[in-house]
């Protein structure tokens, strides 16, 4: 796990990459690879990478990037772990013709297998990536990111160049980066609570979408490819049993556990006490002749709005024989590291569970392991969430055979009644154009909330929009190649494209790294979330009951209490805070941000204090101090530097 940078000059441009120029981007992800930094610069200074290395796989020295291959013709800079390494380095090993200068590290096995099978060597990788890859003879970059999007790829074309970066401040090291707001990304937000790629917050600067590559040639022409889609993967398991099914999930995830176990470092896991976390516990520790570590987060307290679960996690810890520790955090932790959640996420993540990620990820490190397990993606995959079985019964009613003319007339009905901001007319507002009532599983403001919180003029310069407008290409994908076009597979679907890679693998990838911590997936596993996918949504929706199969694969293999257990996400007391003293900073915060910008209406927005809207006030919070760390102050160093050059 590491930290990648890089910059290519197209050919008919004069700018020349320079060791000061990228070293000074790379450093500022210091905290992604403390282990060690480096970069390689072409003759000719037209690219430059440069990497910051975390130690995991092969800690010698020689394992270090960028890395080349024995003739130097193929440079790599790679953030990720290749957990199939091994195996495809055996396969490279037959083939012969290869000279290995490493004794197992993974990054060597991208270069060999590059050269082997070109860019079609990517569907021979297991795990998490994003990959800077130079060709010195076709002069061409290629930028990957991994099938599910667990590592973040951002890049941005301005004077003449390209520059890539796993975050989005090394970016704005380049002196020439512009800092400025992506509207676009703004009103999505307010919806997704993320910016859907290929946008960022930022104008200018893009994300690469999970599953795809580019390339680029010396003249800066690019081509971009989806290289995996699920429904190509997919074996339907109309025909299987139930009992078929649920053995081969449990063999997947055990196999998906497994190769997350590959490392010269040591692992643990992150424990909340629910199903799909003690999963993980109980298959880690198979086969261990020593304690596996595990690490929960709590709360000082008791509050209304989350329950604390650490009696469940101590169960599971107790049961598989694991070195526990906890850690209770109070508002006051919460209040100390809002500035530095900021500065790790580089663009809102609008998520409030980004705080207790970072300190369980920082209890882990202080603890002395460097990579743990975490439960992500077993919900969106089996139907685990209690507002889902909300959206998919309100689906279900949209259903039956009422004329579209009659859904109209009770929205307007609704309007009349000043109803447009609720999340009724919502559905509806969808259901009569018919788009799917599902947009995802946030939902965050509804569209009429949303147009009353903007302001004025970004009102006019939306109206008619909808964040449906970034979503109807997944949509359309959906409709094309699903094999099953049900509307939980949609779903899933939906959110395996938008806010799980975007928003919830990015509060791991960004607060975990943030201590210098890798985070492993098992449930996102490309295999296994190929089999999910390949399950029939009448086989997860069974009865009703929430991840009705996966409980059914696991159950002997965790206590029944867990797996029985009313559902519970990882969340933190937001509401009871905002009543505290987390209101008073929401309230400066936000009307310092309306007072200089023109985004949000400003009564609108205060309102929402005022009315206790604790999670929503949490969502713009996170745009205001954004603002105020990213473009602000850099408005402000331009401002008080110009009387400085005029004075030269």
């Amino acid at each position: 796990m590491c930290g990648i940078v890089g910059a290519l000059s197209f050919s008919d441009q004069s700018f020349k990459v320079t060791e000061p120029y990228l070293t000074r981007m790379r450093d500022t992800m210091e905290h992604r690879g403390p282990d060690g930094g480096a970069n390689w610069i072409s003759p000719d200074g037209r690219i430059g990478l440069g990497h910051r290395r975390l130690s995991i796989i092969d800690l010698t020295n020689v394992a270090n990037q960028p890395m080349c291959n024995e003739d130097g013709t193929l440079w790599v800079a790679f953030n990720g772990e290749i957990y199939n390494h091994a195996d495809i380095r055996k396969e490279l090993v037959a083939r012969g013709g290869h000279q290995w200068k490493t004794d197992h590290s993974d990054t060597e096995v991208i270069l060999h297998a590059f050269e082997e099978w070109g860019i079609e060597c990517l569907h021979k990788f297991r795990g998490m990536f994003a990959i800077a890859l130079w060709d010195t003879k076709k002069k061409e970059l290629f930028l990957v990111r991994d099938r599910i999007g667990v590592k973040p790829l951002y890049y941005s074309r301005h004077h003449g160049r390209i520059t890539f970066a796993s975050e989005i401040k090394a970016l704005l090291a380049d002196p020439q980066q512009q800092r400025a707001v992506n509207e676009e990304g703004l009103f999505h937000y307010l919806t997704l609570l993320t910016t859907p790629a290929p946008q960022t917050m930022f104008a200018g600067i893009e994300k690469l979408p999970p599953g795809t590559w580019m390339k680029i040639d010396s003249k800066g022409h690019t081509t971009t490819q989806r290289y995996w889609d699920v429904w190509d993967h997919t074996q339907p398991l109309t025909n299987a049993s139930e009992e078929e099914v649920a053995e081969r999930i449990l063999a997947e995830l055990r196999t998906a556990v497994q190769l997350r176990k590959v490392s010269d470092v040591p692992v643990g896991v992150f424990l909340s006490g629910g199903i799909d976390s003690s999963t993980n516990a109980a298959l880690f520790s198979e086969g261990e002749n020593q304690q596996v570590k595990t690490f929960t987060i709590g709360y000082k307290g008791e509050y209304g709005s989350y329950q604390n679960e650490l009696h469940y996690a101590r169960q599971m810890a107790e049961r598989v024989g694991a070195d526990h520790h906890e850690l209770l955090l109070s508002m006051d932790d919460l209040l100390d590291f809002l500035p530095r959640m900021i500065q790790l996420q580089d663009e809102p993540i609008g998520d409030p569970v980004c705080v207790p990620v970072y300190y369980v990820s920082k209890l882990a490190r202080d603890n002395g392991v460097i990579v743990c397990q975490v439960g992500e993606g077993a919900d969106e995959l089996f139907w685990g969430y209690p507002t889902w079985k909300l959206k998919l019964n309100l689906t279900k009613w949209n259903d039956l055979p009422v004329p579209n003319f009659a859904k109209k007339a009770l929205l307007g009905a609704m309007s009349m009644f000043g109803q447009q901001a609720s999340h009724p007319y919502e559905a509806l507002r969808r259901a009569t154009l018919n788009q799917p009532i599902f947009w995802g599983g946030v939902d965050a403001f509804t569209q009429g909330q949303k147009m009353k919180l903007l302001s004025p003029r970004m009102r006019e310069k939306f109206a008619g929009s909808t964040s449906w407008d970034a979503l109807k290409p997944i949509w359309q994908r959906f409709q094309d190649n699903a094999w099953e076009k049900s509307h939980l597979n949609w779903m899933s679907y939906v959110d395996l494209n938008v806010r799980l890679p975007e928003l919830l693998l990015m509060r791991v990838d960004k607060m975990s790294m943030g201590v210098s911590l890798e985070g492993r997936v098992p449930f996102l596993d490309h295999k296994f979330v190929e089999l999910a996918m390949s399950i029939p949504a009448a086989m997860k929706t069974k009865n009703g009951t929430l991840k009705h199969i996966l409980k059914k694969s696991v159950r002997g293999l965790i206590p029944d209490e867990l797996i029985d257990r009313k559902k519970q996400g990882f969340g933190v007391p937001v509401h009871e805070w905002v009543m505290d003293k987390l209101g008073d900073t929401m309230r400066q915060s936000l009307d310092n941000f309306c007072q200089q910008t023109d985004f949000f209406d400003r009564d609108e927005a205060m309102s929402l204090l005022e009315r206790g809207r604790g999670p929503q006030s949490w969502y713009l919070l996170n745009v205001a101090l954004w603002w105020e760390e990213f473009i602000a102050q850099a408005d402000n160093a331009i401002t008080a530097a110009a009387p400085m050059r005029k004075a030269a």
